[in-house]
């Protein structure tokens, strides 16, 4: 019965993708409605598109076992922080002025904006590599639990269900580009809206309503806990949990796929509709992972061991689902695949036009300008190469899970990318007087402690000798991730002040954009 409805739900899900590629291919001809939606994405298409993007398997199966394991129900402040850091202050704070700054120096991807706003052809290289070599590793971390819930319903092996996931993902996004991504985003998000309340529905009901469930969760002891650990307030280890939600939260702003979103927004009553839809779907859909992942612990009498006896924390969400009825482990499936389609289609076509507008132009116009029809042709080529990439890296993952390396990338890919371009991109937003120095330190900071983190992690160095403060910041990628982000907000504005003579000369012709004039009707002004 699960299988046959499985199926069904998955043939019509692919069926519709694919038409939607097709539908928008029209407006995917050159490289503004490729790589952008020519700017007039309206609010439901812009905010749903952050929203799948931002949310993925990863959150569902894999952060929502592990930190429901680690705090109980305090883990629903990580989804809160998404949806109130992540998502409104992103709105409130990054989106207007994104919209306008990027659209009046014509720049279309973040790298592209540090080195027009900066005036530095080698701060864009910089940039582009930094995310070649960061977001790659992120892309494949995507396909991380498909494995086990595939395996509830059916018996076919990964590398098939990874292979069927990338060609569907790649067929619609090389036809349709941005617009094809924002309305399958749009559909997808429908998708994880009703599926994760359904879930959370079924697992409470399953443990005997959210009264029991929660005295059952309250009964379970942690360390230096008699009980009522998993269900207090900030949990067991309030400390950790701030630097998860500071992560998972804050890091969304220096993310080129996230920021990105802001720059296709077409007007200014479209960002504010953008920002309340937005919030409210990462409160039900990342607030209703971590929630759903707090009750892990009732589970631990599962399958969910590794043969060492260590937590998988991928096998938790299954395993609450084992129990569930067909009709629900069938919607969950294709919760999941949405989930991970929408935020791959985001990564590979952020990844494909930076590389070939950033990086393989700018290397072709030494001896031909390239059109737009080539431009758009590279990008569809790079989508074919990155995804590939991608599968590939998550199949070899999944077979020889002695190369912890691969995951150990993974996990730093979120903390370099945003250590490193969070801070440099806000401030340029706001204040005149960032410099380049102020930049090049920032990039060099943020990629350069992920390293030191992904050297730690595989054991190639030891900070067991290091001084206490950096022996905690380099404790894991969340630690390391987070405050990378942090310094990174000291740094910049530090470094300008001290390199101020060097300042962008044209900066306040720069800012001129935010001070056209525009007319308005009165119910958005008065005056």
């Amino acid at each position: 019965m699960t299988v046959v409805l499985s199926s069904i739900l998955l043939v019509i899900f692919f069926a519709v993708m694919i038409a939607v590629g097709f539908y928008t291919r029209k407006n995917a001809t050159d490289v503004n409605g490729f790589v952008l939606g020519g700017r007039s994405v309206g609010p439901w298409l812009t905010a749903f598109a952050f929203g799948t993007s931002y949310f993925s398997a990863v959150i569902f199966v894999g952060y929502a076992g592990q930190f429901g394991w680690l705090f109980g129900q305090a883990a629903t402040w990580a989804g809160l922080g998404n949806a109130f850091i992540g998502s409104l202050l992103a709105w409130n704070v990054l989106g207007r002025r994104t919209r306008i700054m990027t659209q009046s120096l014509d720049a279309k991807t973040m790298p592209d904006y540090f080195g027009k706003r900066f005036h530095s052809t080698p701060l864009k290289v910089a940039a582009s590599v930094i995310v070649f070599i960061f977001l790659i590793p992120y892309t494949a971390s995507l396909y991380n639990g498909l494995s086990s819930l595939f395996g509830l319903v059916f018996d076919i092996p990964y590398w098939v269900v990874i292979a069927v996931m990338a060609v569907l993902t790649g067929m619609y996004v090389i036809f349709g580009g941005y617009m094809a991504t924002a309305i399958n985003d749009f559909i997808q998000g429908i998708i994880m809206l009703f599926g994760i309340t359904a879930v959370i529905l079924a697992v409470i009901n399953d443990n005997g309503g959210l009264l029991a469930a929660c005295q059952k969760l309250s009964a379970v002891p942690a360390e230096g806990w008699t009980g009522g650990a998993y269900t207090s307030f900030f949990g067991p280890n309030p400390v950790f949990l701030l630097f998860v939600v500071i992560l998972t939260s804050l890091g969304t702003w220096g993310l080129p796929q996230m920021v990105g979103k802001f720059y296709s927004i077409k007007s200014e009553n479209d960002i504010h509709k953008g920002t309340v839809i937005s919030t409210v779907f990462a409160i039900i859909v990342a607030g209703g992972c971590y929630f759903l992942g707090g009750f892990g612990r009732l589970y631990a009498d599962k399958d969910i061991y590794s043969a060492s006896g260590a937590v998988l924390f991928d096998k938790i969400v299954p395993a609450m689902l084992s129990t569930l009825s067909p009709v629900i482990v069938a919607v969950v499936i294709v919760l999941v695949l949405s989930a991970s389609m929408s935020t791959l289609s985001s990564l590979v076509l952020t990844s494909s036009s930076t590389f070939t507008l950033d990086v393989i132009k700018p290397a072709m116009a030494k001896k031909k300008e390239m059109t737009e029809k080539q431009q758009v042709t590279i990008m569809r080529a790079f989508i074919v190469v990155f995804i590939i990439i991608s599968a590939i890296i998550a199949i070899i993952k999944d077979s020889h899970p002695e190369l912890t390396f691969i995951a150990q990338m993974m996990g730093v890919s979120w903390g370099a990318l945003a250590g490193a371009f969070l801070a440099p991109f806000l401030y340029g937003l706001y204040w005149k007087g960032v410099t380049k120095a102020s930049v090049i330190v920032c990039f060099i900071w943020g990629t350069g402690l992920a390293s030191i983190q992904f050297l730690i992690s595989m054991k190639v160095i030891s900070n067991a000798n290091w001084p206490a403060i950096l022996k905690f910041t380099t404790q894991n990628s969340i630690y390391s991730g987070a405050i990378a982000m942090m310094v990174g907000l000291i740094l910049v504005p530090v470094v300008s002040l001290l390199t101020r003579k060097h300042a962008t000369k044209d900066a306040d012709k720069m800012f001129e954009c935010f001070e056209e004039k525009v007319q308005v009707s009165k119910k958005s002004a008065l005056d």
